[in-house]
């Protein structure tokens, strides 16, 4: 393995977290004798090809800093490859560093975590979902990798109304949003196919189909998933009314709303998602319109742990 580590920085992210987090996180690498390059890019796609570019050039490992965001850009690059991942998770999310046990917020400990288990040798194979059918997304042709939830309905078009709006900042917008998703709430007709079974046909309030247990910054959507089982956790949250969603939804973060008789989860490698007028999102970044199809990869992915 190279001793040389590429640290892979958004510095916007977390308000600019991500930008001091890179510190102690060098400082720890620099530390157990590793040399440190980081990649900034631009913007997305300039980010992406910088550390295509790294990878392809021999890095012993790459380190994430920043949040759910910037995890989802670098496993677009590393997917498949045996060069691992660790993770400095100091976003807004999180989503996908607290689902694998990464510390959070604690960028020195995640910095000697990822050099400890560099040193040692110690990976964690992971699964990753590989989604194809929109041809949107930072992925190549062979699709767009993510490691935490794919969702669609009634969450994704809440995050399509937030990402309209230039006022109000921050959470708020999100809030806001929902509130007037609320205001005009109506199930949505999807066709769901699961393992190339029969196809599904139901209402549905929305479908989440999770590597890892959680979104939107701790939202326990696919509570039970295991991200190393081969298996995705396909979350079904049926026609409820209005009144049912409001009362359901903030279960969500305690993950008990997986016992509410509206909502069914089912265990599949392969799914695909079919709704008109719905936006696919996974790791939080909008994928494109349904149809979608998602693949569970076993062991897609190397992460230091």
């Amino acid at each position: 393995m190279s001793s040389e580590i590429a640290l892979f920085v958004n510095p916007t992210a977390g308000s600019g977290r991500a930008a001091h987090a890179a510190q102690p996180a060098a400082s720890a690498l620099r530390e157990a004798g590793f040399s440190v390059r980081s990649v900034v890019g631009v913007d997305a796609p300039d980010a992406l090809a910088r550390l295509r570019t790294v990878v392809r050039e021999g890095a012993g490992a790459v380190i994430a800093v920043g949040g759910d965001g910037m995890v989802s850009l670098a496993l677009q690059a590393l997917a498949g490859s045996m060069v691992p991942l660790g993770v400095v998770a100091v976003g807004t999310g999180n989503d996908f560093a607290r689902a694998m046990g990464l510390p959070v917020r604690e960028p020195a400990r995640a910095g000697r975590l990822a050099a400890e288990a560099l040193k040692e040798g110690r990976f964690r194979e992971i699964d990753l979902g590989r989604v194809r059918g929109t041809g949107t997304g930072q992925g190549q042709a062979g699709g767009t990798w993510y490691g935490t939830v794919l969702c669609s309905g009634f969450d994704s078009r809440v995050n399509d109304r937030g990402n309209r709006m230039r006022l109000p900042a921050g959470r708020f917008k999100y809030d806001l949003a929902m509130a007037l998703e609320l205001a005009s709430f109506r199930p949505f007709p999807y066709r769901i196919t699961l393992d190339g079974g029969p196809v599904i046909e139901t209402e549905a309030t929305l479908v989440a189909v999770g590597n890892g247990s959680s979104y939107g910054g701790g939202m326990r959507i696919c509570a039970d998933a295991v991200p190393d089982d081969g298996l995705f956790d396909v979350t079904i949250v049926g026609d409820c009314s209005r009144t049912t969603l409001l009362k359901v939804f903030p279960r969500v973060y305690k993950g008990t709303h997986l016992d509410h008789p509206k909502v069914t989860v089912h265990r599949a490698a392969k799914v695909t998602l079919e709704a008109a007028g719905i936006t696919a999102y996974a790791d939080g970044e909008p994928l494109g319109p349904l149809p979608v199809s998602a693949e569970c990869v076993p062991a897609a992915l190397r992460l230091l742990a």
